[in-house]
């Protein structure tokens, strides 16, 4: 009976905190594009982070210079995402970063390491709550394939946000999922909204809800409620099982347009997509919301290529795709046009090994061509 009492405590608490948080989920939607002035943070993270995030900063900052200087976009450098700070104050994101990041109106974020174990939970998840990032965006494009994907992954909800808050009982472990209404039309809606502005006429969800009854039963529902105020955008489901097979069955992949899905398989499914796309290192994410937006690499911060002596070789396409985002998000269409273009035109080729040029030699490259 003590421990069902206390798991019972720790649930209460949990279902606490959530109904606390959907009384916060209402907000007003920044126009990033109206605004006389917006602050671009940047925070290098920790492992190769730093090494492409300064490249692709210093691509921002060329391709912004006449506005920056005349006081419309302000670059401003935060210190203090490092696993080594992180662990010293034993937070995800310490609050002095975490104050810093909220005096900006979107990040460019380098990747940073979770520690396995433990109970310090990971940066990205920390900032997506704090910042109620709920739309995970990422694009995936072959065009010799035929391939043009993107993903709307919900990106405050279910496994992720109460992974570090499960609980150990003697001879068992319980780990907590959640998916609220308003979570879920939200992240709806941002799909179906971009399907509807970008011409595109299917929009696939993605779910287990045979199994995971109510909350991706939930999840499935509520896409279809909202599907239904779309009525020129066709709507089908795919299990997530099937679904990672069906992006390698050339057959009908590149039938498929705006993909819909809650946390973990978006987590999950984007690196698949990634990586047919050329590597994880190729593929840009945006983190949105309604008033900040965070964009980052897709890949983690690679640690082994430090120790290696490789650092400097990292492949910063990830992170720079990452920055054509954000400047499509703040309006600055023309310049993040210009900076794709260069990308797909660039002859220098980074391949992760000494033999090829570094990350700075490769956004030489772009700026040269800019």
């Amino acid at each position: 009976m003590e421990h069902m009492e206390k798991a019972l405590a720790h649930f209460e608490a949990i279902l606490q905190e959530q109904f606390k948080r959907l009384e916060t989920m209402n907000k007003p939607k920044k126009d990033f594009s109206a605004m006389e002035k917006v602050t671009i943070g940047v925070c290098g993270g920790d492992g190769i982070g730093p090494i492409i995030t300064d490249q692709a900063a210093r691509i921002l900052a060329h391709l912004l210079k006449d506005e920056i200087a005349a006081g419309k976009i302000v670059i401003k450098n935060i210190e203090g995402l490092t696993i080594e700070n992180r662990l010293e104050k034993n937070q995800a994101v310490p609050d002095d970063v975490l104050a810093q990041i909220k005096t900006c109106d979107v990040l460019l974020k380098g990747p940073t390491t979770t520690p396995n174990g433990g109970t310090m939970g990971s940066a990205n998840v920390t900032l997506r709550r704090e910042l109620d990032l709920y739309a995970n965006v990422r694009p995936v494009s072959i065009p010799e394939l035929g391939i043009d994907w993107m993903f709307y992954r919900e990106n405050t909800e279910g496994e992720y946000v109460l992974g570090s808050k499960g609980i150990d009982l003697p001879g068992m472990a319980v780990d907590f999922k959640v998916t609220t209404d308003l979570g879920t039309k939200r992240i709806a809606r941002a799909a179906f909204d971009y399907a509807k502005q970008n011409g595109k006429n299917r929009v696939t969800v993605v779910t287990k809800a045979n199994i995971m009854k109510k909350t991706d039963g939930k999840f499935s529902d509520l896409c279809k409620e909202v599907a239904s105020e779309y009525p020129g955008i066709e709507t089908d489901e795919y299990y997530i099982d099937i679904m990672t097979a069906k992006l390698l069955d050339e057959r009908v992949r590149d039938q498929f347009q705006v993909i819909l899905l809650p946390n973990l398989y978006g987590d999950i499914i984007t690196d698949e997509a990634a990586q047919i796309q050329g590597g994880v290192g190729t593929a840009g994410s945006a983190n949105i919301g309604d008033q900040y937006a965070m964009f980052e690499a897709i890949h983690g911060s690679a640690p082994r290529m430090l120790e290696r002596g490789m650092g400097d070789y990292a492949n910063p396409s990830s992170i720079i795709k990452a920055g054509a985002m954000l400047l499509r998000h703040i309006g600055r269409v023309e310049a993040a046009q210009k900076l794709e273009d260069a990308m797909q035109n660039c002859t220098t080729v980074i391949t992760g090994k000494t033999d090829g040029p570094t990350a700075a030699q490769y956004a030489d490259a772009l700026i040269a061509m800019l």
